[in-house]
């Protein structure tokens, strides 16, 4: 239970009472400190990491290297594993942890100080969960503790890849060595391989096109970045952004030859493990997004009050037309929060699968929200709001890129609406008992019965 003076915390005010209430001491502790350390080392340092980025895109920078070191220190590493993880976990629930990636949000590469970004959270329960005991200490030990850093390579430009079972990325067998994997394709969006610090990527890939059943036609491999035959071609811009260090790369792989050893869980097991991995990790990015909005918000209170701005003689804020404006951008962001939320918490109660209805109308509602939400904030600022003056247009990027990252969200409206449609027979059944009812009644009471043509 929060204490009087938490409840009126930053961390902690906004959260509705129902989570106050169900938050764990150690959960407060967490959300306390990450809260610390994302307005005290994150935020004040943005334009230094900029700064360092304008010397070597590709490298991480170094104040977030020092800073990666520090929270690991602290004890703020990793904070996103399950308690499945056991002595790894900091132990904390889904809702729990949803509120302190909020406040990472309000940084963009804050998680990446902990942790806690993607795609390592989403790569990370997959390599756990899915791995033989081999490839979790090869693979999966040097990104728990930070030594490097990891792709998913899936998306492809040569087919509509927002239905996977059209991935067409070929894996065959070695012909003269079984034990070895021959990959050859085009991929988009991995992180780029100019990156020093990343040195794996997790890649689905068709290996049994013939297959009947097109949900088994599919293998998860790990591909070692120095891999022969695995080439990058470009970085692709985000609406113009490079999004260094990370980036999204495109790449070519051309007769890769992978040892069958890296092949994840089973051949034909890829779409067992491509939902597995997007658990949790399908909202992480809208949990993050709730809190990169606040930010802009509190931007866009800054110029409505700015003494500096005044048209016609009255500041911005004062104008009824900002006045509704601020007021429904609060409204909004406040129902995306209650939206991830309810999502984060009913994954905790009924399991991810149950909780998809949740964690769809989290993907579909959050990203487009928030893009128009920081549309507002950067009309507020008018041209200013448009250029780097302000980190509103990158805020933009993110939010409009997330409507595409994991799934698009038309597809995941697409999944809602499917599933609501399977619920007309029964509500057509109850309407059925309302008429029956309703001729009953007519007769009862000396009603004449209305009908409808």
């Amino acid at each position: 239970m929060l204490s009087a003076e938490d409840r009126v915390h930053p961390a902690f005010a906004r959260l509705p009472p129902w989570v106050q209430e169900k938050l764990s001491p150690k959960a407060i502790d967490y959300i306390r400190r990450v809260h610390h350390w994302v307005e005290t080392e994150c935020v004040p340092a943005e334009r230094v990491v900029k700064a360092q980025l304008a010397v070597n895109k590709w490298k991480t920078p170094p104040l977030i290297q020092e800073l990666r070191v520090k929270a690991k220190k602290e004890g703020l590493f990793n904070l996103f594993l399950p308690k499945s993880f056991g002595d790894l976990s900091p132990g904390l629930t889904n809702l729990e942890y949803s509120c302190c990636a909020e406040i990472m949000g309000r940084c963009y590469w804050a998680a990446q100080t902990m942790n806690c970004h993607a795609p390592e959270t989403g790569n990370i329960e997959l390599l756990a969960k899915y791995c033989n005991e081999e490839q979790k200490q090869k693979w999966l030990l040097p990104l728990l503790n930070g030594e490097t850093s990891s792709a998913y390579s899936m998306t492809e430009p040569d087919v509509a890849s927002s239905d996977a079972t059209n991935i067409a990325c070929r894996i065959t067998r070695a012909p003269n060595d079984p034990d070895t994997l021959v990959v050859n394709g085009r991929k988009l969006y991995g992180n780029v391989a100019w990156n020093e610090d990343l040195s794996v990527y997790i890649l689905m890939a068709c290996s049994d096109p013939a297959n009947p059943d097109p949900w088994k036609r599919h293998t998860t491999i790990i591909v070692p970045k120095s891999t022969p035959g695995f080439r990058i071609v470009r970085n692709l811009t985000i609406m113009g952004y490079d999004c260094a260090p990370e980036g999204h790369g495109e790449y070519i792989y051309e007769n890769a030859r992978i040892p069958a050893a890296n092949i994840i869980l089973g051949e034909g097991r890829a779409f067992e493990i491509a939902q597995g991995r997007l658990g949790p990790g399908r909202i992480h990015h809208c949990m993050r997004l709730i809190g990169q909005t606040e930010r802009a918000y509190e931007l866009a209170l800054i110029r409505a009050t700015d003494p500096r701005k005044k048209p016609r003689g009255k500041l911005i804020g004062d104008f009824d037309s900002n006045i509704e404006r601020i007021a429904a951008m609060r409204i909004q962001l406040d129902s995306m929060r209650l939206v991830v939320l309810n999502a984060a918490h009913t994954m905790d109660v009924h399991g991810n699968k149950s909780g998809r209805y949740a964690i769809a109308q989290s993907k579909i509602m959050v990203p487009e929200m928030a893009a128009n939400i920081i549309d507002e904030c950067m009309q507020m600022y008018g041209g200013q709001g448009l250029t780097q003056h302000t980190a509103l247009p990158e805020m933009w990027m993110y939010a409009r890129f997330v409507r595409i990252a994991d799934g698009p969200d038309a597809a995941h409206r697409h999944q809602v609406g499917r599933d609501q449609l399977k619920t007309a027979a029964a509500i057509k059944g109850r309407h059925d008992d309302y008429a029956k009812r309703y001729e009953e009644l007519c007769r009862t009471w000396g009603v004449e019965k209305e009908e409808f043509a």
